[in-house]
């Protein structure tokens, strides 16, 4: 999958420049990158279709699958605590001294999402489980949100930058956002069963479409720039 980065307190950089960090941030980007778009129809076709309306599960089926395979630790409790182990103080997958959360939750748990990381890393009164340096979230971008047919209260990328300014100084760990894209050739279209339930279905771009707006994406970029030079 094709995505962005935004980083709170330099994580990119981090990332990019600490070895104790670049083995595992290089599984991150392995992990996402190699979900194709195949991948995704071929897993929503098998194990979702008909049972769902968007790609959420679908995506946390794949990202599971591949994390876990690379040693990740799945649903890694943040406290040993037994009364703070359910799933509220569970981490989505930690390893070394990052930790990863994949929300395609409600909005209303953005701020809980940021927080975790920050638990993970900070020394606390609770005893810990787990002791991390930096915290990863995995979200869909608005245009993903569209073409994935997720629902429109879920928590965007673009949210989460939202919320990094008003919890700045509260959000002490480095974090980095990644905003996953739109696929290219195909989209859930929505529609409703036999009970009138909502459910989603695959639909393949043709070639023919793809290249259509992939003309008028030259098209609209050609324009801006007459546009500039114009103002020149």
């Amino acid at each position: 999958m094709e995505y962005e980065l935004f980083s709170h307190r330099y994580a990119e950089s981090i990332l990019d420049g600490e070895p104790e960090f670049q083995e595992t941030w290089t599984d991150i980007k392995n992990v996402i990158e190699g979900i194709s778009e195949e991948k995704i129809v071929e897993c929503f076709k098998e194990k979702h279709e008909g049972t769902t309306k968007s790609l959420s599960k679908t995506l946390n089926h794949l990202f599971k699958e591949a994390f876990v395979e690379k040693g990740w630790v799945s649903e890694s409790s943040i406290f040993q605590d037994r009364e703070y182990s359910d799933n509220v103080w569970r981490l989505d997958f930690a390893k070394d001294n990052i930790s990863i959360e994949v929300a395609f939750n409600h909005a209303g748990t953005i701020a809980w999402n940021l927080l975790k990381p920050v638990l993970a890393s900070e020394l606390n009164h609770v005893e810990k489980n787990i002791q991390t340096k930096i915290g990863v979230i995995i979200c869909a971008t608005k245009e993903l949100q569209i073409a994935g047919n997720f629902d429109s209260a879920i928590g965007t990328f673009e949210k989460y930058k939202h919320h990094l300014i008003p919890l700045n100084n509260q959000l002490t760990t480095p974090i980095l956002l990644i905003g996953l894209k739109s696929p290219s050739n195909f989209k859930i279209e929505r529609y409703y069963n036999d009970v009138r339930k909502q459910m989603g279905r695959i639909v393949q771009f043709s070639e023919e479409a793809i290249a259509s707006d992939l003309f008028e994406d030259d098209v609209e970029e050609m324009t801006i720039k007459d546009e500039d030079l114009d103002k020149i």
